[in-house]
């Protein structure tokens, strides 16, 4: 099996030397440190630099944060804190926002995978505030990110969505789809989220049968991949075709082809992707495909 945890960005080995993770402050804390400030999906870097680095020292007084600064961890030996400010602010001139996501990779992959460690959590920090069981405001559990109702003792931790995403093959032909959401020409694998009772391999068949009408076989894992817009775990595998006709669902998939490894569409996905890196890895190498350790 390709080792693809020190490849991918948003997996914890990519910053592995650089953070150590901590849980949420206990008490107030000044040290000065980095910031990570959000913006959409986007980063807030100082401009004009080569290679992108996170601001330093006191926010700027024109830097309006919509969330309290959190502290999420020690970067290069400094604490570093995550806010998000509003998608239209104007940022001050000696900033730019950089995407984490997508095309636009000037960001490198440490950058990025901080990004999207901050998003996860702001994310997480906004959707749980209040119980879904009763409705009485959450408090923090000591020394981790999940939260306890004090009315009825329901206890809250992070919501991760396990996600599969599959390259199926055919001989020496790779089933691709587009999304409906998609610009045309922009084709990827078959993907999905868990459903209730399922176990992965039933969903990889589930979600094939349902997007493109065929049946799959000899399901193998590849690997995995946090990817934080806003919460999943992206969970791949390959799968060989076991029978019937390719026919799009016409819903949610508007198209559905085998392509030759020889005539592949442009790349599908962000190259910080699984999808990419599994295509990458396994769609022009057959020898590869075939000789993933099944676990």
């Amino acid at each position: 099996m390709s080792d693809m945890s020190n490849s991918l960005p948003f997996n914890s080995s990519i910053i592995c030397g650089f953070f150590t993770p901590l849980p949420p402050e206990q008490a107030p804390d000044d040290t000065p440190g980095f910031w990570a400030v959000l913006q959409g999906s986007s980063l807030m870097v100082l401009a004009g630099l080569q290679q992108a680095q996170l601001p330093e020292g006191s926010l700027p007084a024109d830097i309006i944060p919509q969330t309290e600064p959190m502290r999420i961890g020690i970067w290069q030996g400094k604490p570093l804190r995550a806010v998000r400010i509003a998608p239209d602010a104007i940022l001050p001139v000696k900033y730019e926002a950089l995407p984490f996501q997508g095309p636009d990779i000037r960001l490198d992959n440490t950058l990025a995978t901080i990004a999207g460690r901050a998003a996860q959590i702001l994310h997480w920090e906004r959707r749980s505030c209040y119980c879904s069981h009763c409705g009485c405001g959450l408090v923090r559990i000591v020394a981790n990110w999940g939260k306890h109702c004090p009315s009825c003792g329901e206890d809250h931790f992070p919501h991760i969505h396990p996600c599969i995403i599959v390259l199926v093959r055919r001989g020496t032909e790779l089933l691709l789809i587009r999304n409906a959401a998609w610009n045309p020409g922009r084709f990827s694998l078959v993907a999905g989220f868990l459903d209730f009772g399922e176990s992965l391999e039933e969903c990889v068949q589930r979600e094939v049968r349902e997007e493109a009408g065929i049946e799959v076989a000899n399901i193998r894992y590849v690997g995995s991949q946090c990817w934080p817009f806003p919460s999943q775990q992206m969970i791949g595998f390959l799968a060989d075709y076991a029978g019937g006709e390719v026919k799009p669902d016409g819903v949610e998939v508007v198209e559905a082809d085998w392509f030759s490894v020889d005539a592949l569409p442009a790349s599908p996905g962000s190259k910080r992707s699984i999808s990419r890196w599994i295509m990458d890895t396994y769609g022009v190498d057959v020898t590869a495909a075939h000789s993933v350790i099944k676990p």
